[in-house]
């Protein structure tokens, strides 16, 4: 019995002592106590406005940045619309895009040209500058006898790649599909 006494005066006190470390929150009609931080939305009427409003982030281009990113001005700058929307919305999912040259490495090795072709350009859709679509495209072009295409997508691949690790098959794949102008020119004349 003593015990059980003992145990409810400790949580007494205990009880005391936790209700009085609790501040009551004034009313909204009522100023904040001298401990307490003033509401949020009182704060918003000191400032007038926010804070960030004050910074202004300059996005402009470094004054070398022409030289060192020779090739960066060529990329279509779209300028802002008045409304501040999105005025094109370009898919990008490069997962897909890998996903798709793997079905499509799957159907090129079955003969399956036209099936490959189709997921090479779904890669393309993903992922517009994969130099592996573009190399493995041209491969099917090639193979359906579409020379012309074939040839811009094997010069697309060593645009992106220059000296990508199928950069000499390229090469030699643009060799032999020299335009017939081409290989009048190439040849010596008698």
């Amino acid at each position: 019995m003593c015990r059980w006494i003992s145990v409810l005066v400790a949580g007494l006190c205990l009880g005391g002592w936790a209700v009085a470390q609790v501040e009551t929150v004034p009313h909204s009609d009522q100023s904040p106590g001298p401990n307490q931080v003033p509401p949020r939305s009182d704060r918003d009427k000191e400032a007038e406005e926010s804070s960030s409003r004050d910074t202004r982030i300059d996005l402009s281009p470094p004054k070398d940045d022409a030289k060192k990113h020779p090739f960066s001005g060529e990329a279509d700058v779209v300028e802002p619309d008045a409304s501040g929307d999105v005025q094109e919305f370009h898919p990008w999912n490069p997962h897909k895009a890998v996903k798709d040259i793997e079905v499509g490495d799957f159907y090129f090795k079955r003969k399956n040209y036209r099936a490959a072709l189709d997921r090479y350009r779904e890669a393309l859709y993903w992922k517009n500058n994969d130099a592996v679509a573009n190399f493995r495209m041209a491969q099917c072009l090639e193979k359906i006898n579409q020379p012309e295409e074939a040839r811009a997508h094997y010069q697309e691949y060593l645009k992106i790649l220059p000296e990508g690790p199928l950069s000499k098959e390229a090469k030699k794949a643009l060799a032999e599909l020299k335009g017939p102008e081409e290989k009048t020119q190439a040849q010596p004349k008698q």
